[in-house]
């Protein structure tokens, strides 16, 4: 897993108004919590943006006034309308204490459905796993080359080492669609060759 680091501000109140001002001053309101007693902080908008919007999963380094904590991203609040991060809870990475992390799912190869027409389909983009920080991967990758039209990838084809995958092994991750122009296509293959042995009896009967 990537690592990051964070310089977050100890609050002096945890109020409504002052998380209210907080955001005024482009800054979000957070909480530190896993290991022992919560801490409450703040950091700037913009450096926990780089970190959400970014597609992969980072172990960060938080500092809070001198004192450095290792955690990870474990929930974060958005604005209903503007989208803006309104709230961000931190779980500290404990030794020996499984965390639990939603990893990206990405694909290596190009599926030969895809290449006969076919199309890939990805029912999720992320996969929840629980592991100890340290045997965490930065992703989870599924090789798609040999899957046809028809085939698919489901949890239980995964292994994501020393980690628990906490959906149902039946789970569809994802799969290889029949597209209307494959459709088109393989209809034309049949009827091309459904003319063919009617003109090759034909040729036979006037032999």
């Amino acid at each position: 897993m990537k690592t990051a680091s964070l310089s977050g501000s100890p609050r002096g109140s945890v109020g409504k108004k002052d998380a209210n001002q907080l955001r005024k001053d482009n800054r979000v309101p957070g909480v530190l919590y896993g290991g022992g007693e919560q801490k409450h902080f703040s950091v700037k908008e913009l450096d926990i943006s780089k970190l959400v919007v970014n597609p992969d999963i980072f172990r960060i380094n938080l500092d809070i006034d001198g004192e450095s904590f290792d955690c990870i991203i474990q929930e974060v609040q958005f604005h209903p309308v503007t989208d803006r991060i309104v709230h961000l809870d931190l779980l500290q990475v404990v030794p020996g204490k499984p965390v639990r992390v939603d990893l990206p799912l990405r694909t290596t190869g190009t599926a030969v459905g895809v290449i006969a027409g076919g199309r890939l389909s990805m029912l999720f983009r992320r996969v929840a796993v629980r592991g100890l920080a340290d045997d965490l991967p930065e992703f989870i990758t599924i090789d798609v080359s040999d899957l046809q039209i028809g085939d698919n990838v489901r949890v239980k084809d995964i292994e994501v080492p020393n980690c628990t995958v906490l959906l149902n092994d039946s789970t569809l991750l994802a799969a290889v669609k029949r597209t209307r122009a494959a459709m088109s296509a393989a209809s034309e293959e049949e009827d091309g060759d459904g003319e063919a042995s009617a003109e090759g009896g034909e040729e036979a009967a006037a032999e």
